[in-house]
């Protein structure tokens, strides 16, 4: 089975930054995987970090606080974005218009399980990246979504670099796994591709579950 490489590259890029820039690289790199664009994975972040730990080149502490305030930074970049967008996301381009209703359903769904609903996502990778623009869009206090997020980032984060301390030299034995986020990447991709394109053509309605329209 051939490997795109997408997930190599990645995973070069991450290796460069942190060995090169240290605590400041671990920071940006958890700022920019909460933040979702470009896609980072903190499953690979947090593990090379937890090695380095192991070997002496960063301090546990200075470690665990800069992840927490890079991620709570990109957390808080994606949950502006989300706000300040929430107008436009009835006014945009068709594929991406949502109908006032959504939105209200949005709001109703943050008021009554917000809290529950971020820190669950920030312990499930992928979903922890993008959570905060939902958030932001439904307009959830600000103070209660930084809280609630550090009280989901805090057991993810402690937890994989504890895998990158206790595998030491053999952190990278887990980046096999991440071959198959190749093909979960491209798949992303294509059902965004085609679910635009049906909005475009207006044959499907807005929103998830889309539905043909009548």
């Amino acid at each position: 089975m051939v490997s795109l490489p997408i997930v190599e590259t990645v995973v070069s890029l991450i290796l460069w930054v942190m060995s090169t820039l240290g605590l400041p690289g671990l920071f940006l790199l958890m700022a920019v995987e909460s933040f979702g664009i470009p896609p980072l994975p903190s499953e690979v972040i947090l593990p090379f970090a937890g090695f380095l730990v192991a070997t002496g080149d960063l301090p546990l502490g200075g470690a665990v606080a800069a992840a927490l305030a890079g991620g709570l930074l990109g957390a808080y970049i994606a949950y502006l974005v989300g706000r300040y967008a929430r107008h436009w996301l009835t006014k945009g381009p068709a594929f991406l218009r949502l109908e006032p209703r959504h939105l209200e359903q949005m709001d109703r769904w943050f008021a009554r399980h917000g809290e529950a609903t971020v820190i669950g996502a920030r312990l499930v990778p992928v979903i922890r990246s993008y959570i905060s623009y939902p958030a932001g869009t439904a307009r959830m206090e600000p103070v209660r979504f930084g809280v609630y997020s550090l009280v989901g980032a805090t057991p993810f984060t402690l937890a994989l670099l504890y895998v990158g301390i206790e595998l030491g030299k053999n952190w990278a034995e887990i980046l096999p796994i991440f071959h198959l986020l190749d093909y979960a990447v491209v798949g992303v991709l294509a059902v965004a591709v085609v679910y635009g394109l049906l909005r475009w053509k207006n044959l499907v309605t807005p929103g998830w579950p889309p539905r043909r329209v009548a």
